[in-house]
């Protein structure tokens, strides 16, 4: 092998790590921008928190709760109460209803922001439907719970002074991934029972 096969070789050997390196990123980046979202609140997401005392205020807040569903999910979803008065600090439970009004069963999942996006990183929640992917049968419903509160240090930051009414919103989408799959009883998300 000559000097020159031999920088080919180590060259392509490179490269071909570097292409290797940069799909193992490209699948990591999705799940790591999520979890930083979740963590810091970054584009309206709200935290997930953890159980725990805190303080709760005299200062209120308006929740309010908006739902939506893919144009190709046969789902309705809907929250049961559209808005509510929360202390900060306070925590609160609501629930969101969703039925599947076709004649198959689908695994949903959801995704969901918080607006105005300042607000995001003190909006946490502690239960959320939207953590674990979601099965109905035809025709089934559901209330799905969601529990939160606003995180009292908001009070401490005058620049959220005007912060006076959050809204919560949900956008269903119809699962098609492994565990959908395995929610399903194996048989494949377009549910079709052939195998894709």
């Amino acid at each position: 092998m000559s000097a020159g096969d031999a920088t080919n070789t180590r060259l392509a050997r490179r490269l071909g790590l570097v292409v290797v390196g940069m799909i193992g990123l490209a699948y990591a980046s999705s799940p790591l921008y999520d979890l930083f979202c979740r963590t810091t609140g970054f584009g309206g997401t709200p935290v997930v928190a953890q159980q725990g005392e805190r303080t709760v205020l005299d200062r209120t807040v308006r929740v309010r709760f908006d739902s939506n569903v893919d144009t190709n999910l046969p789902w309705r979803f809907e929250p049961l109460e559209r808005e509510v008065k929360v202390r900060l600090g306070e925590e609160r439970l609501v629930h969101y209803r969703v039925t599947n009004v076709s004649q198959r069963p689908i695994v949903g999942t959801s995704v969901y922001n918080v607006t105005p996006e300042p607000a995001g990183p003190w909006f946490n929640k502690l239960q959320c439907f939207c953590f674990t992917e979601q099965l109905l049968q035809p025709g089934q419903s559901l209330d799905l719970p969601v529990v939160f509160f606003v995180d009292p240090e908001m009070d401490k930051d005058r620049r959220y002074d005007n912060v006076r009414t959050i809204t919560l919103s949900y956008t269903f989408f119809e699962a098609k991934t492994e565990r959908a799959k395995i929610l399903l009883g194996g048989i494949p998300a377009n549910g079709t029972g052939k195998g894709g």
